[in-house]
């Protein structure tokens, strides 16, 4: 299967890789510490209500540009699982996995999920979605979504939350989980420049969403809401003039 992606640097990539400096800084989707009052907690968020490249965004009038296709190299993978308080998220131990774009190879550090979704295409949100967060060799990122609807089962969403602890911050292993069954079929998608969706919401990561969904059960769904016990979604951020392209 093949996808697209590019990036900006790891120093804290989203959720979870964070820095030194957000270190003992609280924020989150409830009370004082909401999206719209994380430039207000520390100057090192401050970003998050400066930036004009902002994520995410709604997907509209995107234009149709010639641009290479997406090349996703996903198989079995190692690592661990865990609630963070912020979101489900699933680091890889031994990283295997990546993208190549334009010929360059940008690996596969961590994903995790956001419900509802973060992105809209065409002002229509999902219940949830995916973030699959990658970095090259310079440090780079690109993150590339995946929308899921309600629909059948994912059978390794289930293997994952089969093992997931009740408590936040305690990591469970696992061991061969082939990831490739988060991808649907086709790689068309959508790409802009924009930003981490959390603080310290640092500018320069290129994203790729998918046009194809995949599904979930609703059981699955409600089993991702449990555990995020709110919703994680930042709000929809302004375009300030970018272009949206697709293939």
């Amino acid at each position: 299967m093949k996808k697209i992606i590019k990036a900006m640097p790891l120093l804290m990539a989203t959720m979870g890789l964070a820095s030194p400096v957000m270190a003992g800084v609280h924020w989150g989707y409830e009370g004082e510490a909401t999206p719209e009052n994380w430039a207000k907690l520390t100057p090192e968020y401050q970003m998050c209500d400066l930036g004009r490249n902002q994520s995410p965004v709604n997907i509209s009038g995107a234009i149709k540009a010639q641009v290479t296709d997406l090349e996703i190299h996903y198989g079995e993978t190692s690592g661990n699982i865990v609630n963070n308080g912020h979101t489900i998220q699933i680091n890889e131990k031994n990283p295997n996995d990546y993208v190549v774009v334009n010929g360059e190879k940008y690996t596969l550090v961590q994903f995790h999920f956001h419900a509802p979704s973060e992105n809209e295409i065409n002002g229509e949100s999902f219940p949830l979605e995916g973030h699959f967060v990658h970095k090259n060799d310079k440090g780079e990122l690109l993150v590339m979504a995946i929308m899921f609807e309600e629909g059948d089962k994912n059978p390794v969403v289930e293997k994952f939350l089969s093992i997931l602890s009740e408590e936040e911050e305690v990591p469970v292993d696992f061991d061969k989980i082939n990831i490739a069954a988060f991808l649907p079929k086709s790689t068309g998608y959508y790409r802009f420049s924009g930003s981490l969706t959390t603080p310290p919401c640092t500018e320069g990561v290129t994203w790729v969403i998918l046009k194809d969904t995949m599904t979930l059960s609703k059981d699955e769904i409600e089993k991702f809401e449990h555990e995020f016990k709110h919703h994680n979604n930042r709000p929809i951020q302004p375009l300030h003039g970018r272009l949206i392209i697709s293939n």
